[in-house]
């Protein structure tokens, strides 16, 4: 097993078997896949900033078996960020019985270390929790677009627009953002802490009801229900990812398909033209991302 120590961020942190192909389409190498995080990393790490992380994981590539880890690993490093979560479903690893100690990836040395385990995708919750372990209300809602065949990115951009008019009515305005799968993620901020606040629950049922509100005048291309039998030809609206227990994947993460494809921000512009043209929007792959963020920074922020 090859083996470096690199110095980031002031702390040491082990890489190995840099050389690994962990994407056998591409040919896409671990060395490659850290290179990513690396010079990404100031625009993924506000999303990510005071979030707990979900990872998953693919040792031995994406052709191969994946796992989620939510409990900090097994020799973690003293210095890594870590907050502990009561939790019914949970009964072993880095906590008391009932209890998740989650990572929070406060800088590139943090990130370096998670991805160094084969890391590849970032799932994160829409509460956030502050130095001192406070957890605090979601900051933002997030509705997952997922088409179900013969649907596609092109039928998701089609009922995009929909969301973000029906967003708008609500005072709220939607971001897009590629899910490197094959729908998209609308993401839409909610009032701060201390202004009139919706919890988990009150967010999940905010994104129900646009959800069922759209299936409604929509039925033919919306669905609001969770039944995969009814969402052939469909685009179904996930809302329930906004309950205090549910992750999505972070902006900028990538995803472990067949390719690196990326979770990206995209323009509403690209948007409204992936709705009409079936090319005109696609899953991008991380050095289209890398070329973005270098012509326009953050599109998620703009």
């Amino acid at each position: 097993m090859t083996e470096i120590v690199a110095e980031v961020e002031g702390r040491r942190v082990r890489l190995t078997n840099l050389d690994k192909v962990l994407y056998p389409v591409t040919g896409t190498t671990k060395g490659e896949v850290l290179n990513y995080y690396a010079r990404v990393a100031p625009v993924l790490l506000p999303h990510l900033a005071d979030r707990a992380v979900t990872r998953i994981r693919w040792p031995h590539g994406v052709q191969d078996e994946s796992f989620f880890e939510k409990n900090v690993p097994n020799g973690a490093p003293s210095w890594l960020r870590t907050h502990a979560v009561p939790t019914t479903g949970s009964r072993s690893g880095a906590g008391r019985p009932g209890e998740i100690v989650f990572p929070v990836v406060d800088g590139v040395a943090s990130l370096t270390y998670l991805v160094n385990l084969a890391s590849l995708e970032l799932h994160v919750h829409q509460w956030t929790v502050d130095e001192q372990g406070e957890v605090h209300p979601p900051n933002r809602l997030v509705i997952d677009l997922d088409p179900g065949e013969p649907a596609g990115l092109m039928q998701c951009c089609e009922v995009a627009l929909l969301v973000r008019e029906a967003l708008a009515g609500r005072g709220l305005q939607a971001r897009p953002v590629t899910s490197g799968s094959k729908g998209l993620h609308l993401y839409a901020d909610l009032p701060p802490t201390g202004s009139p606040s919706l919890d988990s629950e009150g967010a999940t049922a905010l994104a129900r009801e646009v959800a069922e509100e759209l299936q409604s005048e929509h039925p033919a291309a919306v669905t609001a229900t969770m039944t995969k039998a009814r969402r052939a030809g469909k685009v179904f609206l996930d809302w329930s990812q906004n309950a205090g227990s549910k992750t999505t994947v972070s902006p900028y993460s990538l995803r472990g398909r067949e390719k690196p494809w990326v979770a990206t921000p995209v323009t509403w512009d690209e948007v409204a033209e992936g709705a009409d043209d079936e090319f005109g929007l696609g899953q991008l792959r991380l050095e289209e991302v890398l070329e973005r963020v270098e012509e326009h920074g953050d599109l998620f922020t703009t």
